[in-house]
């Protein structure tokens, strides 16, 4: 009996790792990835490879592991969901021996064992028929089908491999991927990630850019200090003459391995989003907007933020949403001053304002939504001063969510505004520098909360967030009666051809409407729990 329960644990704690993914019937088609997947190709220079490797398992305590979440990259080229993956794509279809073929993917195997303890894996087959790829091979055959030489690609495309994965009985078939893919490649072991991209700027550069590379480097040295170590990167930045420079530039290791090629190709595809996109992020957006909206009307005096959190995240799960998009934020009074405070364990909100900032994820696309209330109702004198200020720079914010328009002239506007705002209500003076808005006012929304894209002009189809806030921690430098308001409202904004869409418009964003919706009756009012002593 004993060595039956013995056998049983082992054998729990060496399948835990090879979890099966559930697969949505209305999420993205395979058809749709693989158009991922062909634009890429577009992007990659003739006779090369870009490896992709998916997520590690990440062990939460013991023999328990965190819920798996597909790389995002991975996910987007493929609708894959399970561990231990990895996906080839050639920049043209190669003749690999007794086939042919322009990508590969690699799987974990199926294995009747695992999936009993841990649902249906795909397989070869599954592979093949749901995600729509001709070539699969089980990851246990990544070293032999194909044998990939490196000296057959003018470059090889791959992301930064410098940083640690668990070592565990969870994650060998990946570290064994990854070992084979580095002895195959020559990969440049023994340099830090910060030192392969400086490398990879110098070999960019040319004799009329290299002082302004020089400066780039110099700033990474000063934020990384083991590219202070390096000596090449040492001479090139105290090189005195652009000859010297190019000089330096020679004594660059040579690699095939590109550790910042497929970082500039993914932001270009995924900042710009396709019409499938677009519809799974206003479905995350307006499901959260709705939970906004219910913790509105259900908000009362006495309740605790983990509570309030509980609600919005019913509201997704009530909906069908698979997972929130980022740990939740639900900050009282003081608390809200804190950025991404997720404690969320104050017990007894008494507290004036409840600053919430969560976000829905569905079908692997996040929402981000920021909406800030008085948990009694009203706003009272100072609050609804800082929060239309805050409701006035989002304003000018969202209508400037425009093509053409420079991405970060949206923080420039929100920020002269407010600025000018704090000024006339006397918290700062004219032209004073301050901390009460210390972020930005938007970033890229997708696959992850903080998505790929770039920062230049905007263009249409990216979704992006605006999100103005001001925070007064107690003890700042004004007047007491300011102290311990926190204000932030985001929204989800569809940049377009004609005016910008926001996405997430049915949380009620003015002072009039947030209060009108706090007297309406809440569906959870009549929902009581026995009490536990």
């Amino acid at each position: 009996m004993r060595k039956s329960v013995i056998f049983l644990f082992l054998l729990f704690l060496t399948l835990s790792v090879t979890q099966a993914q559930s697969y949505f019937e209305d999420g993205l088609t395979a058809e749709w990835h693989a158009s991922r997947r062909a634009e890429l190709r577009k992007l990659m220079p003739a006779n090369t490879m870009a490896i992709f490797f998916n997520n590690p398992v990440k062990n939460r305590t013991n023999d328990v592991d965190f819920a798996y979440h597909p790389d995002t990259d991975f996910f987007y080229l493929t609708g894959f969901r399970e561990p231990n993956a990895a996906l080839v794509i050639f920049s043209e279809e190669r003749n690999l021996g007794d086939f042919q073929a322009a990508e590969i993917l690699y799987v974990q195997n199926r294995d009747p064992r695992a999936e009993m303890w841990n649902g249906k894996r795909l397989g070869i087959e599954g592979a093949k028929e749901l995600l729509g790829f001709e070539v699969v091979f089980l990851n246990s055959e990544f070293s032999s089908k194909p044998s990939l030489n490196s000296e057959d690609f003018d470059e090889i495309f791959s992301f930064s491999l410098a940083k640690g994965i668990e070592e565990s009985s969870s994650n060998a078939p990946l570290l064994n991927m990854i070992s084979t893919f580095k002895t195959a490649s020559n990969y440049p072991e023994g340099k830090s990630e910060a030192t392969l991209q400086a490398y990879e700027l110098i070999r960019a550069t040319d004799l009329e850019n290299s002082a302004n590379v020089a400066q780039i480097i110099g700033r990474f040295q000063q934020r990384y200090p083991e590219v202070q170590e390096d000596e090449v990167l040492n001479n090139f930045v105290n090189a005195n003459t652009p000859e010297l420079r190019m000089e330096v530039k020679k004594s660059i290791p040579t690699q095939k391995v590109n550790l910042t090629a497929l970082d500039k190709a993914m932001d270009a595809l995924r900042e710009v989003k396709t019409q499938e996109e677009v519809a799974l992020l206003a479905k995350a957006a307006k499901i959260s907007a709705i939970g906004q909206v219910e913790v509105m009307k259900a908000a009362k005096v006495g309740m605790s933020e983990r509570e309030i959190q509980g609600i919005h995240e019913f509201i997704y799960k009530r909906y069908g949403s698979e997972e929130i998009g980022y740990p939740s934020i639900v900050g009282a009074g003081n608390n809200g001053c804190i950025l991404h405070y997720t404690e969320n364990d104050l017990t007894d909100i008494n507290e004036r304002l409840l600053l919430m900032d969560l976000g829905a994820e569905w079908r692997g696309y996040t929402a981000d939504v920021t909406r800030t209330i008085p948990i009694d109702g009203k706003f009272n004198e100072e609050e609804k001063a800082i929060y239309e200020l805050v409701f006035k720079s989002q304003e000018a914010g969202i209508a400037l969510c425009k093509e053409g328009v420079e991405f970060g002239e949206i923080s420039r506007v929100t920020k002269q505004i407010i600025n000018e705002g704090l000024a006339e209500l006397g918290i700062i003076k004219p032209g004073q520098r301050h901390s009460y808005f210390p972020h930005g006012t938007s970033h890229h929304l997708g696959l992850d909360v903080h998505d790929r894209g770039g920062y230049g002009a905007l263009k249409q189809g990216m979704v992006l967030t605006v999100e103005p806030g001001i925070y007064i921690p107690e003890g700042s430098d004004c007047d007491p009666k300011w102290w311990g308001i926190a204000v932030r409202i985001e929204d989800d904004i569809l940049v377009t051809d004609a005016e910008p869409i926001n996405l997430s418009i049915d949380a009620p964003r003015t002072v009039e409407a947030i209060e009108t919706m706090m007297k309406m009756p809440s569906g959870l009012e009549n929902w009581v729990l026995p009490e536990i002593q």
